[in-house]
């Protein structure tokens, strides 16, 4: 269990009343990576996730996580409540840490990746990448360039059944190009350990984002050799040199096919 970070029911009451959650019924220290230590309060107003940052959280990057999160909830994607004080700050300090406060997502962790749950990322993603994306901005090359998640890894994405409950942690959020995240997705999701794709997964995911929002001609083209260069980098941040060039080949053979089946 990742608690480093005792609270105190002083300091509980202190965050209960700061974010106006009503009185609590029970608190649980609950596992959340291994950088900080996260709650689960339960209240007479709902369940809420408190998370006190042990490692010097910046308060303008949980702003801007706030920010987004609001942005992306008043556009229909599933992403956590937010809660801020009175004074409208997402932030206060316990125990000399700073704390946030947002609401329980429903769903759990994809235990198996399906189809189904692929080309529902894929839309979710889409509908991230679409709400967050400044008009009329590109890189040099064409490939249109914006907002990105960051993290769209199965600990920060939640399911029911086959649709996507909710997405979390918006503290990596950053400007790239889009596709670059496309491309983490697929290698993410639906890669094998060879670096081929599973050509049922990829295409889902491909389909469900294409859904919201279609792929230009550009990075269509491109999408094959960005995989490649994230396949190449997994592999030699895993120690897996041997294998790197190999498995970046036919990671790219295997996105170009799926990319060819496609509907332009």
């Amino acid at each position: 269990m990742a608690v480093f970070t005792d609270l105190s029911e002083t300091d509980c009451s202190r965050i209960a009343t700061a974010y106006r959650i009503g009185r609590l019924t029970s608190v649980i220290g609950i596992a959340d990576g291994d950088a900080e230590t996260t709650f689960l309060f339960r209240s007479e107003r709902g369940e809420f996730i408190v998370t006190l940052f042990e490692s010097g959280a910046d308060p303008f990057d949980l702003e801007r996580a706030f920010r987004t999160m609001e942005t992306l909830a008043a556009a229909g994607v599933p992403c956590p409540a937010t809660y801020r004080t009175d004074a409208g700050a997402p932030t206060i300090t316990v125990s000399g840490k700073l704390v946030a406060v947002v609401g329980f997502v429903p769903g759990s962790g994809a235990s198996e990746i399906t189809p189904g749950k692929c080309r529902a990322l894929g839309c979710c993603a889409a509908r991230i990448h679409q709400t967050l994306q400044r008009p009329a901005r590109g890189a040099p090359d064409g490939l249109p360039k914006g907002a990105v998640h960051g993290a769209l890894t199965r600990d920060n994405v939640f399911f029911l059944g086959e649709k996507v409950s909710g997405v979390i942690n918006f503290r990596l959020r950053h400007d790239d190009v889009l596709i670059a995240e496309l491309a983490q997705l697929l290698l993410h999701w639906t890669a094998r350990m060879d670096g081929t794709l599973d050509g049922a997964l990829a295409s889902a995911l491909l389909a469900g984002y294409g859904d919201v929002r279609p792929l230009s001609e550009v990075e269509r083209q491109a999408l094959p050799a960005f995989i490649m260069a994230t396949t190449a980098t997994s592999f030699a941040q895993n120690h897996r040199i041997a294998d790197l060039e190999a498995s970046a080949q036919r990671a790219f053979a295997a996105a170009k096919a799926c990319i060819e089946g496609m509907q332009p």
